[in-house]
């Protein structure tokens, strides 16, 4: 089957045990599973709004390991957007980003119009914190890219960091809203709102 066009393709990359699986299946089945299963790669698929019509998000949920450099090519030249996770109970995860954000850089070219967020996850256990936040604030400001930090396991900025890198999006309007009628007329009140009909 040709892939369609209007699939908006997210990759998720990332080093082992840093929560991938877990912030994807968070976001896209609403669960957390606590065991640990590595991943080779999964790709899951969610409904969503693209330049007001409907298109598929396709997140693709990357191995852990560097075991599979054409794999990561592939997904990096397919990717329209990135979610770069690290754990902040790990400086090494942080660390391990650096190789994968460069080799985006040298197959994407130009970053500046690409989506990417640095993601921080498991602030749920801030008792093992090895990475502050400013740090991560500092790499994404270096790496021109957003940040935000998240918790997979207590549902924290899960919804919203899809939301905002989807935001991030320049080259159309993609949203986790899907515009029905119900919305347009929902919009349409809300224009009327403060404007009184003289009949």
């Amino acid at each position: 089957m040709p892939e369609q066009s209007n699939d908006y393709r997210v990759v998720v990359f990332g080093a082992g045990g840093v929560g991938k699986s877990s912030l994807v299946l968070r976001f896209v089945k609403g669960t957390f599973r606590e065991s640990y299963i590595p991943t080779i790669e999964d790709t899951y698929r969610q409904v969503i709004s693209c330049d007001k019509s409907i298109c598929t998000l396709q997140i693709t949920d990357t191995t852990g390991s560097h075991q599979f450099p054409a794999m990561q090519r592939l997904s990096i030249s397919k990717g329209h957007a990135f979610i770069l996770v690290y754990s902040i109970t790990s400086r090494q995860s942080l660390e391990e980003l650096k190789p994968i954000y460069e080799q985006i850089c040298q197959i994407k070219g130009d970053i500046e119009r690409i989506p990417i967020m640095l993601v921080g996850n498991k602030n749920d256990e801030n008792q093992n914190r090895e990475v502050d936040s400013s740090e991560g604030e500092a790499m994404a400001k270096k790496w021109k890219c957003a940040f935000m930090e998240t918790s997979a396991k207590l549902n924290h900025n899960i919804k919203e960091l899809f939301q905002e890198l989807l935001n991030l999006e320049k080259r159309r309007t993609v949203s986790l809203q899907i515009d029905g009628k119900k919305n347009k007329q929902q919009k349409r009140k809300e224009k009327l709102k403060g404007k009184c009909v003289v009949m």
